[in-house]
């Protein structure tokens, strides 16, 4: 039996942050001939919050899908999808984005969406590129939890701040669904999905499933 490999990789160094993606991949790991590897890049900033850390991670995210081809599948688990673009340059395997995935899977659904991002200073970045990815009639908004990428993996208040601005993001902005704008949020999906009430959408989870159905073709 071949089993087919989907490499997930954590372009910050924050080892958290990859254990929080190896339980939002748990349930992919169950199906027969699919194997998920989640892996670090230690070389990378401990959390990709500015500009300068999104250009520092791409040829770090480059150099591992490089040297990794052994996989069927990459994913790259940062929501600024850092690296996509020239990834799918360097080699034939389906590449994802965790927010290109998470777009995507929610506009599958005919629902408008809402994101919470870490801090107000990535918002006009993500709203740029649902722009170039032609969603922007199903984005309801975002707003930003105020919280370090460390905070969103490893602080205790990080599901009550989820909570209450994922509830401002249905209620004032009348979004359906609610993605998690970041990979380190990706433990709390399932408790803010019950705590919302609609959809709640870790995009590395997205992107892991999109992956797995195309490989099944």
């Amino acid at each position: 039996m071949t089993t087919k490999r989907i490499l997930v990789i954590n372009p910050n160094s924050n080892e958290s942050v990859t254990r929080g993606l190896e339980q939002a991949a748990q349930g992919f790991q169950r199906l027969p001939e699919l194997g998920v590897d989640c892996r670090t890049l230690e070389k990378g900033p401990f959390g990709i919050e500015t500009d300068a850390d999104i250009d520092a991670v791409i040829p770090l995210v480059i150099s591992e899908i490089s040297k990794s081809p052994e996989y069927s599948a990459y994913v790259i688990a940062c929501y600024s999808d850092p690296g996509l673009r020239e990834a799918r340059t360097i080699t034939r395997k389906p590449v994802f984005g965790i927010q290109e995935s998470a777009v995507s899977l929610s506009a599958s659904y005919s629902r408008t969406f809402g994101v919470l991002a870490l801090g107000r200073e990535s918002i006009q970045r993500h709203i740029a590129y649902v722009r170039q990815l032609g969603m922007q009639s199903f984005h309801a908004g975002e707003r930003p939890l105020d919280m370090s990428v460390d905070e969103a993996a490893n602080d205790p208040s990080a599901l009550e701040k989820i909570i209450e601005t994922g509830r401002l993001l249905i209620d004032e902005d009348g979004a359906e669904t609610v993605i998690l704008g970041c990979a380190g949020l990706a433990g709390h999906r399932k408790a803010a999905q019950q705590a919302l009430g609609v959809p709640v959408i870790d995009p590395t989870e997205a992107a892991v499933k999109l992956a797995a159905e195309g490989l099944s073709d």
